[in-house]
């Protein structure tokens, strides 16, 4: 993992990204990218209209522009990276700015970066939100979604939320830096491993070749939620890594399901991966 993605604005919840980010970076070696996207001066030519007008409502680009690298500069400086304008095998803090609107400015920069990071949002239908719909369904890359009160450290006790799925796989494989520095890591399983895939055992077998040791806890999987927010607590965890959306997307959003909970109600932080 070499470089971390944080979307930057004037707002609270990239704040708490970029802590988050820089932290994690220099725990690992990764450089972090700020990147600021703002809509088109001509709303016709951004596909979202919602995303223009929310921006021109509050204030002019250049203004939204300015105050969005002062405080990715004020979080960089304070985490001591060196600011760089190519890129380089050491660590550093790269600024790049946008336009168009999130989805397809991340579907650019998304499938050149290891990990996007993001803040949970206040509320369905803002700008944060739409941020976080486009990191996961458009970016092609895993993104670690974090709580609204936010906490600057993130990833040195794990918690892996198991059901045999492609998507978790993916989301265990994307954060394998991650895991190899974490102090502990604990798989967890909520139910029958009855679905085609690995069992958790197979998966704990997978991270001993990676030098990862881990703890393998299992569950009735009569309520999955709070089966896993007992085991996430009890772990003493401050990371959650699953699969989003094992099951189809829109289902998910009108009958509610894992993914559903952990991104709009969880405290929890997660990083997960799409297909």
């Amino acid at each position: 993992m070499r470089v971390i993605l944080v979307p930057v604005a004037d707002r609270p919840e990239c704040a708490i990204a970029l802590r988050a980010a820089f932290d994690l970076g220099k725990r690992i070696g990764a450089s972090v990218s700020g990147c600021h996207i703002r809509p088109h001066r001509h709303p016709e030519v951004s596909l979202s209209m919602v995303f223009a007008d929310a921006i021109w409502r509050r204030q002019s680009t250049k203004t939204a522009s300015k105050h969005a690298r002062t405080l990715y500069e004020q979080v960089a400086a304070q985490n001591g990276y060196d600011f760089i304008r190519r890129a380089r095998v050491s660590p550093g803090a790269m600024w790049t700015e946008r336009v168009g609107s999130p989805g397809i400015v991340l579907s650019i920069v998304g499938p050149v970066s290891d990990l996007i990071v993001v803040s949970r949002p206040a509320k369905r239908g803002g700008v944060a939100d739409m941020f976080m719909n486009a990191a996961l369904l458009d970016s092609r890359c895993p993104v670690l979604i974090l709580p609204k009160g936010g906490r600057k450290t993130v990833g040195k006790n794990v918690c892996i939320a198991w059901n045999q799925s492609f998507e978790a796989m993916k989301a265990v494989k994307a954060a394998l830096p991650i895991l190899q520095q974490a102090e502990s890591v604990t798989i967890v399983s909520c139910g029958k491993e009855d679905h085609i895939g690995p069992k958790s055992s197979q998966l704990a077998a997978y991270l001993t070749h990676w030098g990862i040791k881990s703890k393998r806890v299992k569950t009735r999987g009569r309520d999955v939620e709070a089966e896993l927010r007992a085991s996430y607590k009890e772990a003493g965890a401050d990371l959650l890594i699953a699969g989003a959306y094992s099951r189809n997307r829109w289902r998910e959003k009108i009958f509610g399901g894992m993914t559903e909970h952990l991104i709009r109600k969880s405290r929890m932080p997660v990083l997960m991966r799409h297909q």
